[in-house]
């Protein structure tokens, strides 16, 4: 391995593991899509990746980015790989994609960005697949159903934005230098590319979630009046002890809409 020390600040924990690296691979689409990889890291994986497919690599470190720059200069002087020395989110902030073209996002990314990274990718409308590493606790999030106890916020946007999303494999801390405190998942989520939700659908689901063990209709009331509620829950035929994790991700899609249009019709009066 080069000489270089991972750095905490960035959450740096180098996969190691070549049978983890080859079952990454092969759960790549066979599609003609364009490759994006954020945080390549010491480029393990960058170096199966570019193998198969033209890609861009986005890494914040200045001391990762020199090593990688001198690893791949064949492949960054043919123009098989970009390598973009910035802080992704800021690029997503700017740009809003990270490709202007249909793309798949695979990487092994810094646990305390990882749920940041998904959602960003999930909202960016050029990236059809992710397959990423994560912390196992925040991909059991992601893909949790309907009366889950991890059920939240998360699983529901998952749902509402992809076709299928699973938990492909889990792989030990000592597949990983540093190995880290916690099990880690490859997750895999693929976009439904027609579908989107607005900020303020989101900011919904915060408040519905905010206290997880109370009733929903106790956390909705910090948003909506008593009688709003009830009426909302009455069409819908929901229950009043629901707790959040007791309401399907299409309810909660509907309840939405509800309060969209009732405060519409109020606004003009």
């Amino acid at each position: 391995m080069e000489n270089i020390k991972a750095k905490k600040k960035y959450g740096q924990n180098f996969l190691i593991d070549n049978a983890v690296l080859n079952g990454i691979i092969q759960a790549m689409p066979n599609n003609e899509n364009y490759l994006v990889e954020i945080g390549p890291g010491l480029g393990d994986l960058t170096e199966k990746l570019v193998k198969y497919k033209d890609m861009t690599a986005y890494e914040v470190d200045t001391d990762l980015v020199s090593v990688l720059r001198s690893k791949f200069k064949d492949e960054i002087d043919s123009n098989k790989l970009e390598l973009i020395h910035t802080d992704v989110l800021r690029t997503w902030e700017s740009q809003k994609t990270l490709h202007e073209g249909k793309y798949d996002l695979i990487a092994n990314l810094p646990y305390y960005i990882a749920t940041n990274i998904i959602l960003r990718a999930l909202e960016d409308a050029n990236c059809e697949h992710i397959i990423v590493m994560i912390q196992k606790e925040v991909a059991v999030k992601f893909t949790a159903k309907v009366n889950d106890k991890e059920y939240s916020s998360l699983g529901i946007i998952s749902q509402l934005l992809t076709s299928d999303s699973k938990i492909l494999f889990d792989v030990s801390p000592e597949s990983f230098n540093p190995a880290p405190k916690v099990v880690s998942s490859i997750l895999y989520l693929r976009k439904n590319m027609t579908n989107s939700l607005s900020g303020d659908f989101k900011k919904f689901l915060k408040a519905c979630f905010s206290q997880p063990r109370k009733k929903l209709s106790k956390n909705l009331s910090s948003i909506l009046e008593k009688s709003e509620i009830s009426q909302i829950f009455n069409e819908l035929d929901i229950n009043d002890n629901k707790r959040p994790h007791e309401v399907s991700a299409s309810l909660y899609s509907q309840m939405y809409t509800k309060v969209k249009n009732g405060r519409e019709k109020s606004s003009r009066g």
